[in-house]
């Protein structure tokens, strides 16, 4: 059987997806796309994970990829780059990457004027799915470690942030050097939220920023097909999971039931057999009866495990 192809569950507007859209095309990939509402039920892809809550997901037959740092992994072993993973990140900008994914990227949203962000809202899912939305986004943050920036704090979160990622490349390129790389992908999808939500670009004062930000785009998304759910999820009831990697010595929940969840925020478990740790992930195999088994990955950091 040929090597299953990458199937990417997201939707248009996720500034996550776009980070892994971006990944996609500086790897030169092709992949399938199913698009998946922007909030929940998600029927095109809640039966692969068991309930995860975040956008996007990536699949490769019965394999299962939730959050962009695991996607990454999987793209970077695909292409054979590997400035395209997480741990690729240069020292130098390494805390402009941990602003970007934590208070930067919320206050992406929270920065913006009410009135502007309520029409972006409206027309995106009108009247009654904007209600829905505020009230999705809000039970998202229940439970969680995360506590976003507000109103004239949240403006000056993002505006330093713009003002030290300017400095950073007043002497470089991109980020990481010549070619853009991980680091550069996570730090543009808040930029590119910001952008896409206020209506607004760069300002005159981030000359390096702007020029940066016009030069990203220009990896292109890769080979992108549209994909129905339905031939998704023939695609994991086909195939079976790939082998295991080697567990860590002392991994003492391995073959227990188990849940995984975020830390931080969308703190919904997915529960299953855990049948691998490394250093770097958590697999959770899923019997269904509608697949098969299926073999759930997340990242080690900012998960938590808890046998049931």
């Amino acid at each position: 059987m040929a090597e299953p192809r990458f199937i990417l569950h997201h939707y248009e507007s996720s500034p996550y997806a776009e980070k892994i859209r971006l990944l996609f095309g500086r790897g030169q990939q092709s992949w399938a796309s199913v698009l998946s509402p922007a909030m929940p039920p998600r029927p095109n892809v809640d039966p692969l994970t068991g309930g995860y809550r975040r956008i996007p997901i990536a699949q490769l037959g019965a394999d299962i990829f939730c959050d962009t740092a695991i996607i990454a992994q999987e793209i970077a072993l695909r292409s054979h780059i590997s400035g395209l993973t997480a741990d690729s990140v240069p020292d130098e900008v390494a805390e402009l990457v941990q602003r970007a994914e934590g208070d930067v990227f919320f206050s992406a949203i929270t920065s913006v004027k009410p009135l502007k962000l309520m029409g972006k809202m409206l027309k995106l899912f009108g009247p009654f799915g904007m209600m829905r939305f505020i009230k999705d986004r809000s039970q998202m943050m229940k439970g969680g470690t995360v506590r976003p920036p507000q109103g004239a704090h949240a403006v000056a979160v993002f505006d330093g942030f713009l003002a030290d990622l300017d400095k950073a490349l007043t002497s470089r390129v991109f980020l990481s050097g010549d070619e853009p790389a991980y680091a550069d992908f996570a730090v543009y999808h808040p930029i590119w939220l910001k952008a896409s939500v206020g209506g607004v670009g760069i300002g005159d004062q981030y000359p390096h920023v702007r020029r940066w930000f016009e030069r990203i785009p220009e990896v292109g998304h890769g080979a992108r097909e549209e994909l129905q759910a339905v031939h998704a999820f023939a695609e994991a009831r086909a195939n079976e999971p790939r082998p295991l990697p080697a567990s860590e010595v002392g991994a003492d929940l391995l073959d227990c039931q188990v849940t995984v969840a975020p830390e931080d925020y969308g703190r919904e478990p997915v529960q299953g057999l855990l049948v691998a740790q490394t250093s770097e992930r958590f697999i959770v195999a899923r019997e269904t009866g509608e697949f098969g088994v299926l073999h759930v990955h997340f990242p080690r950091q900012g998960y938590v495990v808890v046998k049931v």
